[in-house]
C-alpha cells in the first residue's frame, strides 16, 4: 500500500513517530484524534511523575534519611525520662527499659528494627562511673541495645546514662559531613560515610587505632567527634586519643582501655558530625549544637577556637567555664528545646575518661551541662572533652 492509498483507507496503521496506531473498521478520522490527544495527555503524565520520581530520589540520596532515637535512661524498668527521650518513630510509641544483670539494660528503641548503626552512651553519674554498649539489633520490629555500666576498677554499677542510636545512608552536600564506624577491635561491622568513600581502620599498638573518614575533610578541625566502647565480656572504656583535619579527609585516633587504666582491644563505636546533628536524620533538627573543650584550664567561660569546632545551628556562641577541679559547664545557647541529647567524651592521649555529673537542663530555648566530669582512675582532672547536644526539633 503506498502512501496516498495509506491516506485514504481509513483503517489502515498509522504511524506517529514510534507509535503505531491500529484503526478498527469501526472508528473514523474524529475518533483517531481523540485517541492521538489522550495519549499525548498520558505520555505528558507519565512524564512528569518520572521527573517527580527523579527529584526525590535525588532528594533522598542527598539526605541522610534513616533511623535515630535516643533517650536518658533513668531507671532499670519501665518508660524512661518522657522529656529525654525521641526518635524516628511514629507517635505513639515510646523507649522502654529492662534489667539485665548487675548494671546491665536492656534499651528498646520502638519501631526502628534494622541492622548496623552506631550506638553512642554517657555515663551520669557524681562519681568514677562509665557506661559501654554490649549489642544491639533488631528484635521484631523494635531495635534493642543493651548497656553494662561499671565504676572504675570494674566493678558493676547500675547508674542514669544518656543513650543514642543512629543508622544512615546517602550523600550530604559539603561543607555538611557525617560519618561513622563500628569496628570490633579487629575489623569494621559496619560503617558510613556521607561523601561516599569507605572509611579505613588501622591498628597502631593494642587498643589504639587510626580511623580515616576521606572526603569529609577540612581545612582545620571542625565539627565533632564521639567515640564508645562496644564489648560484651568485660569492662571497657574508649575516647579521643588524637584528630587531625586535611583537604581530603579527617583522621581520628581512638583509645580504649580495660576496668582500670590498661590498653585493651576492644570493640567501639565512632561518630563524626559537621554542620549536623549526632542523630544524622534526613531533616536534621533546628536546634543542635557541638564544642571541643580543648583548653580545659582555661576558667572561662570561653568559646573554643577554631570557631569550627563550636558549631551552634541557631547563631549563638557556645561556651565554656570551670565548675571545679575537673569539671566543666557548657552553655548551648538559642537550641535548648525539650525532647534532647547531650553525649561527651574524653580527648587525649591518657587513661582519662569523661561523663556527666548531673542531667542537663533546658529552659528558655539555652540548655546547660551542669557539668562534664573527667576522671583519670577515681580522681578528677582538668582534661580536653567533647559535647555534643541535639533536641529532637
Amino acid at each position: 500500500m503506498n502512501q496516498a492509498s495509506q491516506r485514504r483507507d481509513p483503517h489502515a496503521v498509522r504511524r506517529r513517530g514510534r507509535v503505531r496506531f491500529f484503526m478498527p473498521p469501526e472508528w473514523n478520522e474524529a475518533d483517531v484524534h481523540r485517541l492521538r490527544k489522550a495519549i499525548i495527555r498520558i505520555l505528558c503524565v507519565l512524564s512528569v511523575l518520572a521527573a517527580g520520581l527523579t527529584a526525590v530520589a535525588t532528594g533522598a540520596q542527598a539526605s541522610v534519611p534513616n533511623r535515630w532515637g535516643f533517650a536518658h535512661v533513668n531507671l532499670t524498668s519501665g518508660i524512661p525520662d518522657p522529656a529525654h527521650q525521641a526518635g524516628s518513630w511514629a507517635p505513639g510509641f515510646n523507649v522502654s527499659v529492662a534489667p539485665g544483670g548487675v548494671g546491665q539494660t536492656y534499651v528498646t528503641f520502638p519501631q526502628l528494627a534494622i541492622d548496623g548503626g552506631v550506638v553512642h552512651v554517657t555515663a551520669i553519674a557524681q562519681t568514677a562511673y562509665w557506661c559501654q554498649a554490649q549489642k544491639w539489633g533488631p528484635v521484631g520490629a523494635d531495635l534493642v541495645a543493651v548497656v553494662q555500666c561499671y565504676k572504675y576498677g570494674g566493678g558493676p554499677v547500675f547508674t542514669p546514662y544518656s543513650i543514642v542510636f543512629e543508622q544512615s545512608t546517602g550523600i550530604l552536600p559539603a561543607p555538611q559531613a557525617f560519618g561513622y564506624v563500628h569496628h570490633d577491635g579487629s575489623s569494621i561491622v559496619t560503617q558510613f560515610n556521607s561523601a561516599g568513600p569507605a572509611n579505613s581502620v588501622l591498628p597502631v599498638v593494642a587498643g589504639v587505632w587510626n580511623v580515616t573518614l576521606p572526603g569529609l575533610g577540612s581545612s582545620g578541625l571542625a565539627g565533632n567527634v564521639q567515640v564508645t566502647a562496644v564489648n560484651s565480656n568485660q569492662p571497657a572504656r574508649c575516647k579521643v586519643g588524637g584528630w587531625s583535619s586535611a583537604l581530603g579527609a579527617q583522621t581520628v585516633q581512638v583509645r580504649c582501655h580495660n576496668a582500670t587504666n590498661v590498653p585493651l582491644a576492644t570493640g567501639w563505636t565512632l561518630t563524626y558530625q559537621r554542620e549536623r546533628a549526632i542523630t544524622g536524620a534526613a531533616v536534621p533538627p533546628k536546634n543542635f549544637a557541638y564544642t571541643f573543650d580543648n583548653t580545659p584550664a582555661n576558667p572561662g567561660p570561653y568559646a573554643p577556637v577554631p570557631p569550627q569546632v563550636n558549631y551552634n545551628s541557631q547563631g549563638g556562641t557556645n561556651t565554656v567555664q570551670t565548675a571545679g577541679l575537673g569539671q566543666r559547664l557548657v552553655t548551648f545557647p538559642k537550641v535548648g528545646v525539650l525532647q534532647d541529647h547531650v553525649q561527651v567524651t574524653a580527648y587525649g592521649t591518657g587513661p582519662e575518661f569523661c561523663n556527666l555529673v548531673t542531667l542537663w537542663n533546658t529552659s528558655g530555648n539555652v540548655a546547660i551541662v551542669r557539668n562534664v566530669v573527667c576522671y583519670n582512675g577515681g580522681t578528677r582532672v582538668d582534661q580536653p572533652s567533647l559535647s555534643t547536644y541535639t533536641s529532637a526539633f
